[in-house]
């Protein structure tokens, strides 16, 4: 696949407001449905929806253990990456709500010296 096909692609994951919302729940952990549920206050279907948009782009991945499959992103960076565009747009028009990092400090603070 073409790079910019791809890269339209994780766009597309993305610009979904309830993922980024998933994304942003999961930064730091690992998370059973009934948790991002919780998290997000969507039905479960809707939340499963997501996660399998997700999972099938390669933003996440699972594991079981014992009846629960536990979601984690499968690259961290992403949220380096999404953090970046937030610092990109924050002075400019479109700016909602982005006065706050998107995940916690210490992540960010790992890329920063992994860079």
């Amino acid at each position: 696949m073409d790079e910019l096909k791809k890269l339209q692609l994780v766009f597309q994951t993305l610009s979904d407001y309830n993922r980024l919302v998933i994304i942003r729940t999961i930064c730091d952990k690992e998370c059973p449905v009934g948790e991002l549920v919780k998290a997000t206050n969507l039905s479960q279907p809707l939340v499963s929806h997501h996660l399998k948009v997700l999972k099938d782009n390669g933003v996440l991945e699972t594991k079981r253990v014992g009846p629960f499959i536990y979601y984690y992103l499968r690259d961290v960076k992403i949220l380096y990456a999404i953090n970046l565009f937030i610092e990109l747009f924050e002075n400019s028009e479109i700016k909602q709500n982005t006065s706050s990092r998107f995940c916690p400090e210490w992540i960010i603070n790992n890329f920063k010296t992994k860079i």
